[in-house]
């Protein structure tokens, strides 16, 4: 099997923008905010574009320093990130998230690259760096919905204890939905990645068994200690 990725030319890139661009359309047409999708698409790509540059940059770095850094940055990019959806967004639910985050996927992030990969260096950017934002993101989206849902069972008056149970029940759906469905429904990105790579498909199930645990492990115990540290004082002794 050739191991070589072929370059998609940008003229067949375009050709992936169709079916967002028929979402925008129905967005519009069912008075959904379209522009919210459109700055979306376009930070996006913006986004993507600067990382590849800096990719190129990161990846060659012997600098341990460096590479702690951006995944600070990233942390705390997550972290504001995952408080969006809330009406009611302050400091300490920003703390909460960033400590929940950063323990859970930090933890995670070093079992992974230290212990599974073995990676060496310890930092080696093309491993911590690819990892991190994965086990972030996901982090990252899975405390979201557990903030969004919490704040709104509160709202109704719920019982905390019922409440933060409710929030965590929504915020794992996803992630059980995805393990649930590997295989039979979805061939997920980075084992996508490798097969069309050329990577021998059993191998890729091992790296892709690796990031299914990593990142429903990391987001999973991220939305428990947001959810603990959020309704800290509030359930009664």
């Amino acid at each position: 099997m050739d191991a070589s990725v072929a370059n998609i030319p940008l003229a067949n890139l375009a050709l992936a923008f169709i079916p967002v661009a028929i979402l925008l359309i129905i967005m519009l047409r069912w008075s959904i905010n379209a522009v919210t999708g459109i700055y979306a698409v376009a930070r996006m790509l913006l986004q993507l574009v600067v990382v590849g540059f800096a990719l190129t940059w990161i990846f060659t770095s012997e600098s341990a320093g460096l590479i702690a850094g951006l995944l600070s940055i990233m942390l705390c990019a997550a972290a504001w990130i995952a408080l969006r959806p809330l009406t009611n967004r302050n400091w300490q639910s920003l703390v909460h998230a960033l400590i929940a985050i950063a323990l859970s996927g930090g933890l995670t992030l070093l079992l992974i690259t230290q212990f599974v990969l073995s990676a060496e260096p310890w930092f080696e950017p093309r491993i911590v760096i690819p990892l991190g934002g994965m086990i972030f993101a996901s982090a990252m989206n899975t405390v979201s919905l557990a903030a969004e849902r919490l704040q709104a069972e509160l709202g109704r008056a719920t019982n905390v204890i019922t409440a933060r149970q409710l929030a965590l029940k929504a915020a794992l759906i996803p992630l059980l939905n995805s393990l649930l469905a590997v295989g039979l429904v979805s061939l997920p990105g980075m084992m996508t990645g490798q097969v069309l790579s050329g990577i021998e498909p059993l191998i890729a199930i091992r790296y892709q068994i690796m990031v299914m645990c990593m990142l429903t492990g990391a987001a999973g115990i991220a939305a428990a200690l947001y959810l603990l540290l959020a309704t800290r004082g509030q359930i009664p002794e």
